[in-house]
């Protein structure tokens, strides 16, 4: 049943996580693109059931990897074996950070947690030698985890080279698509200028 819940509930997160993903790619097209896709799917995703039931999904999720990656200890074999536990390790400190930073950005800041919320981590002072490595981790973490997950699944299907070929593309993916959104962010493809009322934050969006 646990599992269950675990598949379960990392499915609904995916959902939320492939739109995050796709709002920080439009940022490709502008900060104004990346600002005015959040403000429009915000609608569903801050009404308050659908957040409410949001956070106790990551919440979820991050007891109970942490409750796998403790009872299989010792029992793991292999490098995806091991990628899978690792993911899954920093899968749920990222949750954890991430929902506090939001909510204490939103809530105790007042302030808006859009483009210039997670930026401001990677242009300020410092911070940058946190927050690459942070943000970076987290998708390749995630692409990595649900690789892992999917060639456990599908091995009988697909064998066991298709399968680790499978898992291998979405953490090369994962890769990728990071290091685009990290470069966006950091002002790779234009200016980057964060305003005064983000200047006193490292935190993440």
């Amino acid at each position: 049943m646990l599992h269950k819940l675990h598949r379960l509930t990392a499915c609904l997160i995916s959902l939320y996580i492939l739109f995050h993903l796709l709002n920080h790619l439009t940022a490709l097209a502008g900060i104004q693109a990346h600002i005015d896709y959040m403000r429009a799917y915000r609608v569903w995703y801050r009404f308050p059931p659908v957040e409410t039931l949001l956070l106790a999904c990551m919440l979820f999720q991050a007891g109970s990897g942490l409750y796998f990656v403790w009872a299989r200890r010792g029992s793991r074999h292999g490098f995806f074996d091991h990628a899978q536990a690792y993911s899954g390790l920093y899968l749920a400190f990222f949750l954890l950070f991430h929902l506090s930073a939001v909510l204490y950005g939103r809530w105790e800041q007042g302030v808006d947690t859009n483009f210039y919320f997670a930026a401001a981590g990677l242009h300020l002072g410092n911070y940058f030698l946190f927050f690459m490595p942070y943000y970076f981790l987290s998708i390749v973490a995630y692409f990595t985890h649900i690789g892992c997950a999917l060639r456990w699944l599908l091995q009988t299907r697909l064998g066991v080279h298709g399968s680790d070929r499978l898992a291998g593309g979405l953490m090369a993916a994962g890769a990728l698509l990071s290091g685009i959104i990290i470069a966006t962010f950091s002002g790779a493809w234009y200016p980057v200028a964060i305003p005064a009322t983000y200047q006193f934050t490292g935190l993440v969006r």
